[in-house]
């Protein structure tokens, strides 16, 4: 029996691993105007994070009490979407788990 036949070499050439960009960000799921928005959104709600701590004191703290959830949760939540949509995360994670998310 030959086993020459078995073993020749490929005709396809060999196939590279795809080139990774550092902690793998990639611009392909928030493209055009998406990007800006999000980013812009994610420096207002800092900023509202920000001027809420720098309040001394209050009279009735009920409504900075909510505003500082509001504007915490928006910050976070939009650096999250920032995280996922701009890293290969998205990938990772899938397409349905990410619509749940």
């Amino acid at each position: 029996m030959e086993n020459g036949a078995v073993y020749n070499t490929t005709t396809e050439p060999e196939a590279r691993a795809p080139r990774r960009r550092p902690f793998g960000c990639t611009l392909r799921r928030l493209w055009g105007w998406r990007l800006p928005v999000k980013v812009v959104q994610t420096i207002f709600s800092f900023v509202a994070v920000v001027c809420e701590e720098i309040v001394d004191n209050c009279v009735t703290c009920a409504g900075l009490y909510l505003f500082e959830f509001v504007s915490c949760s928006a910050f976070l939540l939009s650096l999250l979407i920032l995280c996922v949509y701009c890293t290969d995360l998205y990938e990772s994670l899938g397409e349905d788990k990410v619509q749940k998310l």
